[in-house]
């Protein structure tokens, strides 16, 4: 059943992300990826292999609609293949016994420290990627810096939503 809800929730959050997100330009430098959000909240109980092939997969789907010709594949990896020792290290043992990541099931600290991470690294790896150009630093950190403080705030809210 958890599966289901999973995999239901990773649809609706790639459907708003193509049909709504994709399509705000906010100060030009905003572009939040929630799709992130499912990434981040996956099971920890998964063997490392399957999250790289999960955030492959949607990487995949982010690059065809976003004809952005393996930016979101090679982010969402980065991010799913760091996970697991993030989660070491921010997530105490007791902790580590929960089956997903959530703001129930770790608290807001270790919650905000996770999201943030694992969002700015995804961010600074999309924008790097498109801009390939060290002429373009500036712009890569202000759009990195905007749009990660909107996707990380996307997703707290979501989690006090969620566990209200």
């Amino acid at each position: 059943m958890e599966w289901t809800k999973q995999f239901g929730r990773y649809i609706l959050v790639m459907m708003l992300q193509v049909l709504l997100f994709d399509q705000l330009q906010l100060w030009g430098a905003c572009h939040p990826y929630i799709y992130v959000l499912c990434l981040l909240m996956m099971p920890i109980t998964l063997p490392h292999s399957a999250d790289m092939l999960i955030g492959a997969a949607a990487g995949f789907i982010m690059d065809i609609f976003c004809n952005s010709l393996g930016i979101h594949t090679a982010s969402c990896i980065l991010i799913m293949f760091i996970r697991p020792y993030l989660l070491g290290v921010i997530v105490n043992d007791k902790d580590r016994l929960n089956e997903q990541i959530s703001l129930h099931a770790v608290g807001m600290e270790a919650l905000v420290k996770y999201a943030v991470i694992l969002v700015v690294l995804h961010h600074l790896t999309v924008f790097s990627l498109a801009a390939w150009s060290w002429s373009h630093l500036w712009f890569v950190l202000i759009e990195t810096i905007i749009s990660s403080t909107i996707t990380v705030a996307l997703i707290i809210g979501y989690n006090i939503l969620r566990y209200r």
